[in-house]
């Protein structure tokens, strides 16, 4: 069988605690046909001795340092160094389990689609708890696919891209990147754009990701009404165009509208959606049947 390469991306910042942990898990695949892509921004604490360290025992890992200059371009340079056929996001507060990659390669070769997502353990303190939403294993289309994420629009699930398998060659001719506008759900909206130019989903009922939730992670600091009230009309447009691309935004009107309302379950997006909804319903157009 043909062993594609997959470039797995790990941005770091001030992420000594747990940087060990998440790059072993990663060195320590049973899929071994891989590119591990460091990329240090700029971080001010002991990340870059751990990485070097690492990366001076296994010759896949490609390091990059950098100046500070936040996640998404973090991101965004690590795909431009990227050579994989596929490529995987991994987190470095985060860790990923022994089969990760390999199940991700055998689903997405043996259903040939454009994307595979997967189901993830969130672990709050010792505690950990399987996350999903797609119940199907079979291959669906856009619509098909887009009629389960409406069913959920602001779930982690969908929003992230550390669950998933994406092909290089749909972001590379899309010149698909992470949103460097916002500092805050930026992966949802990389997401939103992959799924544009994509046809063919397939979901893995397998947890592919331990995800850590952390109080004083950066989304939790970012949890303010400012970026939660930019980054979900930036979201809100971005579905809207998606749905009409299909032309299923009349059918679903109502419920993406819903997003606003929404609370994503593993982030603070609740605390100000009444104040939000109203705000952004004063917005004449943004709701307004397309003639």
């Amino acid at each position: 069988m043909h062993l594609p390469l997959v470039s797995i991306i790990v941005p770091v910042y001030n992420s000594e605690k747990t940087l060990a942990r998440c790059i072993e898990s990663i060195i320590n695949q049973k899929y071994r046909n891989t590119e591990i892509i460091i990329v240090n921004d700029g971080s001010t604490d002991n990340s870059m001795s751990i990485c070097r360290k690492y990366a001076k025992q296994d010759p896949r890992i490609i390091l990059i340092n950098k100046g500070n200059s936040g996640v998404s371009d973090t991101r965004n340079i690590g795909i431009s160094n990227a050579s994989g056929e596929y490529l995987q996001f991994v987190d470095s507060d985060d860790w990923i389990p022994k089969n990760s990659t390999k199940s991700l390669v055998e689903k997405i070769q043996k259903t040939q689609c454009d994307m595979v997502i997967a189901n993830f353990y969130r672990v709050i303190n010792d505690k950990k708890a399987e996350k999903g939403h797609i119940d199907t294993e079979k291959v669906m289309n856009k619509k098909q696919f887009l009629s389960y994420m409406v069913k959920a629009p602001a779930n982690f699930y969908y929003g992230v891209m550390w669950n998933k398998l994406y092909r290089r060659d749909i972001v590379t001719a899309h010149r698909i990147s992470c949103c460097t506008d916002i500092s805050w759900c930026e992966d949802f909206l990389f997401n939103l754009d992959y799924i544009r130019y994509s046809e063919t989903f397939a979901s893995l009922n397998v947890p592919v990701y331990y995800y850590v939730k952390n109080k004083n992670s950066l989304v939790e600091r970012q949890c303010t009404l400012k970026n939660i009230v930019s980054m979900k009309i930036k979201l809100f447009e971005s579905y809207k165009e998606l749905f009409e691309s299909i032309q299923l935004y009349d059918e679903h009107r109502l419920e993406i509208k819903k997003f606003f309302i929404a609370r994503a379950k593993d982030n603070g997006i609740g605390y100000f959606d009444s104040y939000l909804f109203k705000m952004v319903s004063g917005r004449k157009n943004i709701f307004k049947k397309p003639s």
